[in-house]
């Protein structure tokens, strides 16, 4: 493997996607809201308390179902702070993983495709790498920056989590260890930018995986915890192994010439 030469591959894609408003802005909005938007829309809790009073009821119904952990951690609270800890420690725990696979996904799609439009892509491709390190370069151009996104909007996102509910909750209760786990474990296989070529198609249906997460916490089919979070990473990072093992066999650098 020459490393070098993926390396400079990587930070030429980069620096490229970092000037261009058409993969930041998007990035930019979407961790803004995400981030900071979402945490602080917990602040309306207490001034819609009389009019979400019935849907706190049935959430608190619905956690009698759930196991005896989350049971005992939201315990003692009262219904404006078990509302704000469901919804920021475990209902937005599928959506976060939404974030990294984005930014993997718009940098992916703009990687050969902007590559085409600023007529560099058949130097890149006369370039001395083997397809591998090619492939493997393009692979790292997408999934670094979306993890970076994910661990920097994590310590963001903890920030504001702690500061707009500390008038209900008056201590720091964000990050437990379940997020931990998922940001550490979780969030880099997950994060994985699809094949080039196809990222564009791809991109509506891979999220759907998050938003079945999502809609099963709702409805209390299954809630995040360790055993789950780590269940769940080490299925992605066996299908992501073998995705990405599928993607370097297949990877030719004559067919992106012809595409």
């Amino acid at each position: 493997m020459n490393y070098r030469a993926i390396f400079a591959i990587v930070r030429k894609d980069i620096k490229v996607a970092s000037q261009n408003k058409g993969v930041l802005v998007p990035i930019i909005v979407l961790t803004v809201m995400f981030f900071v938007l979402f945490p602080w829309l917990t602040k309306l809790i207490p001034v819609f308390e009389n009019a979400v009073g019935d849907m706190l009821t049935g959430i608190q119904k619905m956690l009698t179902r759930m196991p005896a952990g989350l049971q005992q951690e939201l315990s003692g609270l009262s219904l404006t702070q078990v509302l704000i800890v469901y919804v920021l420690k475990y209902l937005l725990a599928p959506m976060f993983l939404m974030i990294p696979l984005m930014v993997a996904l718009t940098i992916a799609a703009d990687s050969f495709a902007g590559e085409k439009e600023r007529k560099t892509l058949e130097a890149l491709l006369y370039t001395p790498t083997t397809n591998r390190e090619l492939f493997v370069a393009k692979l790292l151009s997408g999934w670094v920056p979306a993890i970076a996104v994910a661990w920097v909007g994590f310590v963001l996102y903890s920030v504001m989590a702690n500061a707009a509910a500390w008038s209900q909750m008056h201590r720091i209760f964000f990050p437990n260890t379940m997020w931990v786990v998922l940001i550490l474990w979780m969030v880099p296989a997950s994060s994985r930018a699809q094949g080039f070529q196809d990222a564009n198609q791809l991109g509506g249906i891979v999220v759907l995986p998050i938003v079945a997460l999502f809609y099963v916490q709702v409805v209390g089919a299954l809630y995040f915890n360790v055993v789950v979070v780590v269940l769940m990473g080490l299925a992605i990072w066996l299908l992501t192994g073998l995705l990405i093992w599928l993607g370097s066999r297949t990877f030719q650098r004559n067919r992106l010439m012809g595409a």
